[in-house]
């Protein structure tokens, strides 16, 4: 293939630049398409809030309600008429047409007066739309309105989770700034790896590969929906995968040249079709191990997750298709040029040596110090609870995060920003008394004015937030009495949540099973082995652990995210993070470890082939000795990438991001570096167990004649 592409080079050149430039074309389009939405059809919750939204004119449903809040100086009350009817005509100020709003002096329900009679609080659901921006214009009417007010010599203030978010601006956002801090950051690691000018050539590997993902992406956008989050991933994971496939293989070509004759035309063509049958091989490998992670998300029954396993599932296979036939062109064309000033750097890293030769001598020792290492970080993992996060994480400081603050110290509950919504067709004062007789609950409403043909809304909160443990057994109680309750259809945010979960992980056993063995099949049939493709999927589910661990840590609990991301503990990991963590970064691992055991294998088959008996030892110290320094860069470059994620102002990436940069991390100094040398060290000849009849059943051939201390591997070569 490669000849052929080097045979054809104005043909390949050409095909892609149009690619490329028609995906920078129409990228402004296919961010504009991307769904704000994350509908779960079929669900009680989904069907609930779409009924409450059909019936209601677009209000409320999963979107949470604005909360207006007022606190009266001391010595005076907040349920007095004067003040009541002061707040209320703020309040109807405030709601825009079509809006739905609910306050004491409307009602007369004390759940909305604090215990100490000196704060009230009313609710407001503007007409909006599903997705992070829901509200849009209608916020800035809200906030107009209550600008400046004041009653009883207090000011009235806004907060609620839309407020919250920050993302309360309206219209889409494009990736251009974190895009450019992380290409900022690998650039830097490129001129350090290279020195020269080929740090440019990864470059423009993602600068073909990222716009024609798009572009395909557009493409998706057209018959189905697509999360605005893939905007942010293909640009940056995109990123990341382009550039760490093209540094593979330029590596290798660098290589491969060091001793050629740059004058000799065919010379120049063989250093290119060496690496690529090599570096090349172990890239393709990588992507399609990738891309059969990713699948996980394609066959959950989440339309959100669905298009977020797409996109993933273009990233490597772009990317592959760019390093495979793009790159050999460029490397041809200019690879000599920009590699001034040429140099002739060791194949090996001294480090990288020195630590195999070390882990190899005392591979039971390396094995189980970092085994526990790793054990030791994953433990938080067990502790993880799956939901929203908590409310108050979602604040940065401002006004929104200090009036939140001040409601839940008044006593109304931290369930009050995302009430559950029950539309009812019966007696709504039996369904309050059912509801508000539920342990955990703050408070139940039903104003009369929340009635449409016939259906009625009772919204309930919790005391706890429905992130906690607490507020999670309270929501689950509120859902089962209401689903109970003959003509009720419980909604709101913390019911879709519940059934998101449910989608999300009721049948993942499952899909977690096929794709372990499809990637072992991949695996086996490419290495020829049966016990390092077992390895690989052991590791690779420890990177994954120690990864949730880390977010347990820093977002759930707290330790860390106040200091890096100026945010509180959320008190949960959002529904949908551990599911795509899995799939990116299962995938995005394998990555570095099909690189360090293609490059062993090659090693053990050298030495084999040269009539050495024990080559394990030498053949993982070569490998690591080889790929070190590449996997360093290259995770290095993949961290730097998923420290530019977590930029953007959307706590669910935040997580992500984190859980992706410290798995990537972890995956490539302590699994890579050590665990994994130390593990085929002590497999020794068992590495290389392949029965005829796993290789007739894969319809490859086995190994090359090889005869160790262990197994003698016979042969059909």
């Amino acid at each position: 293939m490669t000849r052929w592409v080097l045979g054809h080079r104005l043909l390949v050149g050409l095909v892609w630049l149009l690619l490329a430039a028609a995906g920078v074309a129409t990228v402004g389009g296919t961010i504009d398409r991307l769904s704000q939405g994350s509908e779960l059809p079929g669900r009680p919750g989904q069907q609930a809030n779409d009924l409450i939204v059909e019936r209601f004119g677009g209000t409320g449903g999963r979107n949470a309600p604005l909360l207006v809040e007022l606190t009266v100086p001391a010595g005076r009350r907040a349920d007095a008429p004067d003040v009541q009817g002061q707040f209320d005509a703020v309040v109807r100020r405030a709601t825009p047409p079509g809006g739905r709003h609910a306050s004491f002096a409307g009602t007369g329900d004390r759940a909305l007066i604090s215990a100490d009679g000196r704060t009230t609080v009313a609710l407001i659901y503007p007409p909006g739309h599903d997705g992070p921006n829901a509200y849009g214009p209608a916020l800035s009417r809200v906030r107009a309105a209550v600008a400046g007010a004041e009653v009883a010599g207090a000011p009235v203030r806004v907060t609620g989770k839309p407020l919250l978010t920050g993302r309360d601006s309206g219209g889409a956002r494009s990736p251009v700034a974190e895009t450019l801090l992380g290409a900022a950051g690998a650039i830097v690691v490129l001129g350090l790896t290279f020195a020269s000018g080929l740090a440019l050539v990864p470059l423009l590997i993602a600068g073909v590969a990222i716009p024609t993902t798009f572009l395909l992406v557009g493409g998706l956008t057209r018959v189905t929906d697509v999360s605005f989050i893939v905007q942010f991933l293909v640009a940056l994971i995109g990123l990341g995968i382009a550039i760490d496939y093209a540094l593979l293989v330029v590596t290798r070509w660098r290589e491969e040249r060091a001793g050629g004759d740059e004058r000799d035309p065919a010379e120049r063509v063989e250093a290119i079709v060496r690496a690529a049958t090599t570096a090349g091989r172990a890239v393709l490998l990588s992507g399609a191990t990738v891309a059969l992670s990713l699948a996980a998300l394609v066959v959950l029954p989440v339309p959100f997750l669905r298009s977020v396993g797409y996109a993933g599932l273009l990233m490597p296979l772009v990317s592959v298709a760019v390093a495979l036939t793009l790159l050999p062109v460029l490397l041809h064309a200019w690879g000599a040029r920009l590699d001034v000033p040429r140099r002739s750097p060791r194949p090996d890293s001294r480090l990288w040596t020195r630590i195999a030769r070390a882990t190899t001598r005392r591979p039971l020792v390396a094995a189980l110090v970092s085994g526990a290492l790793l054990l030791a970080l994953a433990a938080p993992a067990l502790t993880m609870r799956v939901g929203q996060p908590q409310v108050a994480a979602l604040g940065r400081g401002g006004e929104p995060a200090t009036v939140l603050a001040a409601l839940t110290d008044a006593g109304f509950g931290a369930g009050l920003a995302q009430p559950i919504e029950v539309a009812t067709t019966g007696d709504p004062a039996a369904l309050v008394r059912t509801l508000a007789a539920e342990p955990g609950v703050a408070g139940v409403l039903a104003p009369d004015a929340w009635t449409s043909g016939g259906l009625r809304i009772v919204d309930v909160w919790t005391t706890a937030d429905p992130a906690d443990d607490a507020g999670r057994d309270a929501v689950a109680g509120v859902l089962a009495a209401a689903r109970a309750t003959p003509g009720a259809h419980a909604g709101g945010g913390p019911a879709q949540d519940r059934d998101f979960a449910d989608a999300v992980y009721g049948s993942l056993p499952a899909v977690l099973a096929v794709i372990a063995l499809l990637t072992f099949l991949v695996l086996a049939r490419s290495l020829r082995s049966i016990w390092l493709p077992v390895k690989a999927l052991v590791l690779n589910t420890v990177s994954v652990a120690a990864a949730y661990g880390a977010i347990v840590l820093i977002w759930q609990e707290g330790y860390g995210s106040e200091l890096l991301f100026d945010t509180p503990a959320t008190g949960a990991i959002t529904v949908w993070v551990p599911m795509a963590v899995f799939a990116f970064l299962f995938g995005l691992s394998m990555d570095y470890e099909v690189f360090i055991l293609a490059r062993i294998r090659e090693a053990h088959l050298d030495l084999a082939g040269r009539g050495i008996r024990d080559t394990t030892e030498e053949s993982v110290v070569v490998g690591i000795g080889r790929t070190g320094r590449l996997v360093t860069s290259a995770a290095l470059i993949l961290f730097l990438a998923f420290v530019a994620l977590s930029t953007v102002p959307v706590t669910d990436v935040r997580i992500l991001a984190t859980a992706l940069a410290v798995g990537i991390l972890v995956d490539a100094t302590i699994v890579r570096g050590v665990l994994a040398p130390a593990l085929v060290t002590l497999l020794r000849g068992a590495n290389w167990w392949f029965p005829p009849v796993v290789a007739r059943l894969l319809r490859v051939r086995p190994p090359v004649a090889a005869r160790t201390e262990e197994v003698r591997v016979d042969t059909l070569a």
